[in-house]
């Protein structure tokens, strides 16, 4: 086998050859405050020319130079290990490196800001003095850094692989797991004679080394296989220390060997031999990739079991054969919590209650459950000791046997990638146990200029899959699924969130406000209860405020709450004081004036409640770099948008909720292209016209109400080539629209709100050829003839079906199951007259629900009927659902 070589990385301009360092980085920590910094910078930089008026004035050897820092300090971090990886303290180059880039970010944006406030575009010879003190200051740290990366070719860490053994591995509680236990011990012993690879993947903690010990020390597993063997790959794995250790199971060391010797021996010895193989904790591909060659396929019956935190990598490993362990159930953890602290004992009566309770809050983590057990075992067994450590769980079990816990969870973090990790660090903002909706997740790494733009991929796009990249390193759970399912909700586990917190102090990421705040804030991003609590903010960029489930009379709106900007806050890009995207929507305390808030021309995002009495002011074309818009008031009021919002061409989301927000005729206006924005919602008689289509040609999302009848004369709707969700709400006058209009083919999504007297069988033929659409809601309406007869052909890419008061529908007709052939969840609403579901849906193999709210006695009996058809053909059972009001 070849051996590995050097890599050759490429750091501004000097060409270094350094070591691979993921094969030798024991205490490696990418850094993440400073990576997450310079990527912002540059994104500052990138926009300086897209302001439309006043240019904004900067000279471009300044330009030039902080973009040749930026990238070589990127490329730098890229190959840097920390040697304070392990330790509480953040790494002084971290730091460095950091506070210069945040100068520097100060200094530009506050000439952008005095500029755009003044309307003037003079040379500033201040503001160039100052920028180039810290340019000087980021070219003195590239020529220290320099030094830095030539002197690690010449370091290399040994690195420690570890093997069970009788003396090590010790009686292991299999409590909760037992399902998963036997399902891997019979494919264990399965009749697949060829070499299988069982991984086994779940969240750190969750019991999956646990559970590869019992299976390695089981007498069934030791009697079948002639060979066991066990090694620990992590992410500091080296192929020949990993080799060295499986030859161990030979009985001869052979440390003088080469890699390649100790390859070619291990494959002689295991030749032949029926084996189990435990990799424990693999976090790259790669590392399989190198030794994989050297495992003979017998066909005997051989296994190889991996574990993983990393939920991509088992689908690489064996797709068809993961094991997935899962979070335990009330009464699983339950079990564990009283084996660990009783034994063979049951619970004392007076201390069951508190103890549930003290489980519950480990939320299903074995690792968390048997940490805390293990201290109450060794304390007082007084209610008054346990009620101590139940107020104070996670703090105990985060700083327990050393913060042994808070080791195994930080694994995931110290060795994600540093892109990743500005992402992950600000799952902490939102508050324990908070639903958190991800498109709005989503916008604010956007705005936070987290993502570093890759050719071809708009930001949305880049953030989707950071998301999943998250979800599949089992860092962020899955709360909700959408109808079609996407991930609508997600949530983090609570000791992954104090994590958060704890690197995020330790980086200086964001601050937290919990009771009162001090006298002055260095962090550039704030998390507090109300914006009532604002103090000195001078270095903020981010204010997120964060809100209990309902306010208390003294957090309810008032003079504080209009929010009349300061000087302190004149920089400030990031404003989240709404909460109306959470799961639960909670009370809101704080109302703003909306023509206040405008006045933050920095701003990429806002979320906010409004007052009544707002309104909007041309000076909204201002904000220049404004990326998301999110308004909510309860007032029914028509608000009106000045024509200066064409002038925002950063704009990428533009959401009014509870308002008629009316958007003004482009036409005669200078023509502007919004490139950017995606999502236009909560607008009312938006024109579509072919003036209006130009301006807006790459919206995804449009979510409009139609409420006259000036809609009169031909649309441009089908124009929108890049539409995917649709949502139109039609009032009275407005019937003959949906007659008129033509859908782009790109359509996933679609929502229709007609009124009573829109007849439904002239428009679903039309729907019913969408040849992307997944997504179907029908409101109200009328099927004027009693029937609906779908046509071959149509609804091919139909996953969700929702009807809801359409009135007049009795009878559905579908003549083969191909008319609906990826049907996954069908819901009916108050089709009272609706005789019967065809049976013709039962036989689509991809349903899985049904469910229906107040139909007729004869359409529920035919659901019950197609739900024993379906689980007579396929075996499975339907979910159904049947409500009656």
């Amino acid at each position: 086998m070849p051996r590995m070589h050097p890599s050759q990385y490429k750091i501004g301009f000097l060409s270094i050859t350094i070591l691979h360092f993921h094969l030798h980085r024991e205490r490696e920590l990418l850094i993440m405050a400073a990576y997450g910094a310079l990527v912002s910078l540059m994104h500052i930089i990138d926009t300086l020319d897209k302001h439309p008026s006043p240019p904004i004035s900067i000279n471009q050897k300044q330009v030039q130079s902080l973009t040749q820092n930026i990238t070589f300090l990127q490329e730098f971090l890229d190959c840097y290990i920390s040697p304070y990886a392990d330790s509480h303290e953040a790494d002084p180059w971290e730091r460095r490196i950091a506070d210069a880039v945040y100068v520097a970010e100060d200094v530009i944006e506050s000439h952008i800001v005095d500029q755009i406030q003044s309307g003037s575009t003079v040379e500033d010879h201040e503001f160039y003095h100052n920028l180039q003190r810290v340019i000087e200051e980021m070219d003195l740290i590239n020529k220290e850094v320099k030094s830095i990366a030539v002197e690690a070719q010449t370091k290399q860490r040994p690195v420690a692989a570890l093997t069970p053994s009788s003396s090590t591995v010790k009686e292991n509680v299999i409590v909760g797991s037992k399902e998963v236990f036997y399902e891997v011990l019979d494919k264990l012993a399965g009749n697949q004679l060829n070499l299988q690879i069982i991984p086994i993947t779940g969240m750190g903690g969750i019991g999956k080394t646990t559970l590869a010990m019992n299976l390695f020390e089981n007498a069934l597993v030791k009697e079948r296989f002639n060979i066991r063997a066990w090694t620990t790959i992590s992410q500091t794995y080296n192929v020949r220390e990993t080799l060295r250790v499986l030859f161990r199971a030979s009985g001869d060391s052979s440390s003088d060997l080469s890699e390649d010797e100790l390859g070619q021996k291990l494959y002689q010895f295991l030749f032949g031999r029926r084996y189990l193989v435990i990799m424990d904790d693999m976090w790259s591909i790669e590392a399989w990739e190198k030794i994989k060659f050297f495992f003979p396929d017998n066909h005997n019956g051989s296994r190889i079991i991996v574990t993983t935190r990393l939920s991509d990598l088992s689908s690489q490993l064996n797709e068809s054969c993961i094991v997935d362990m899962k979070f335990l159930d009330e009464a699983s953890s339950w079990d564990l919590f009283r084996m660990t602290v009783f034994g063979k004992e049951s619970c004392p009566i007076e201390l069951e209650n508190i103890g549930k309770h003290v489980v519950a809050n480990c939320k299903g983590l074995p690792l968390s459950i048997a940490t805390i057990g293990g201290l109450l075992a060794k304390s007082e067994g007084t209610k008054e000791c346990w009620e101590r450590i139940e107020h104070n769980l996670n703090s105990i079990v985060i700083n327990t046997n050393d913060g042994f816990c808070l080791k195994i969870l930080r694994m995931s973090y110290i060795y994600m990638p540093n892109y990743l990790k500005p992402c992950f660090l600000y799952m902490g903002v939102f508050k324990e146990g908070y639903c958190i909706r991800v498109s709005m997740l989503e916008k604010l790494w956007v705005s936070e200029g987290f993502l570093k733009p890759r050719s071809g991929k708009c930001l949305e796009t880049l953030a989707q899959e950071y998301f999943k990249e998250l979800v599949d390193r089992n860092l962020v759970l899955v709360d909700v699924l959408g109808s079609i399912g996407n991930v609508k909700y997600c949530k983090i586990h609570d000791l992954l969130r104090d994590l958060c917190l704890k690197e995020a102090e330790k980086e200086r990421f964001y601050h937290v406000v919990r009771d009162d705040p001090p006298a002055s804030i260095s962090e550039r991003r704030v998390v507090l209860k109300t914006a009532g609590l604002l103090g000195s903010l001078s270095h903020t960029r981010t204010i997120i405020c964060e809100y209990n489930e309902t306010a208390s009379e003294d957090e309810t709106a008032s003079e504080d709450g209009k929010f009349l900007p300061s000087q302190d806050l004149r920089l400030l890009r990031t404003f989240k004081a709404c909460d109306f995207e959470s799961y639960f929507v909670a009370s809101v305390s704080d109302w703003y004036l909306l023509e206040n808030v405008i006045e933050l021309v920095n701003s990429r995002y806002l979320a906010i409640n409004v007052l009544d009495e707002s309104r909007f002011s041309s000076s909204i074309g201002l904000l220049w770099n404004l990326q998301t818009l999110i308004i909510y008031s309860s007032s029914s009021n028509c608000l009106h948008v000045p024509n200066e919002i064409w002038k925002l061409h950063q704009l990428r989301h533009l959401e009014f909720r509870m308002y008629e927000l009316i958007l003004p005729d482009p036409s005669g206006s200078e023509v502007v292209v919004i490139e950017n924005l995606q999502t236009l919602r909560g607008v009312t008689n938006l024109l579509l016209n072919e003036e209006m289509v130009k301006r807006i040609p790459n919206v995804k999302k449009l979510h409009l109400t139609l409420t006259s009848n000036q809609m009169e004369g031909e649309n441009y709707l089908h124009c929108l080539s890049k539409l995917e969700n649709f949502y139109c709400s039609i009032c009275r006058d407005c019937d003959d629209f949906l007659l008129r209009i033509n859908f782009p083919n790109s359509i996933k999504k679609l929502a229709v709100s007609a009124i009573y007297d829109t007849e439904l069988e002239h428009i679903l033929p039309k729907i019913g050829s969408l040849p992307l659409l997944e997504k179907l809601e029908l409101n109200f309406g009328v099927f004027k003839t009693g029937k609906w007869e779908t046509i071959e052909g149509q609804f091919q890419k139909l996953k969700f079906l929702h009807l809801w008061h359409c009135f007049g529908l009795v009878n559905w007709i579908v003549s083969d199951s191909s008319h609906f052939p990826l049907l996954q969840n069908l819901s009916l609403d108050e089709l009272s007259y609706l005789e019967e579901i065809p049976s013709e849906v039962g036989e689509i193999a991809t349903l899985k629900s049904i469910w229906m709210y107040d139909c007729s006695e004869t359409a529920v009996a035919s659901a019950k009927k197609i739900v024993e058809e379906h689980e007579d053909l396929y075996g499975e059972q339907l979910d159904l659902h049947v409500v009656i009001d």
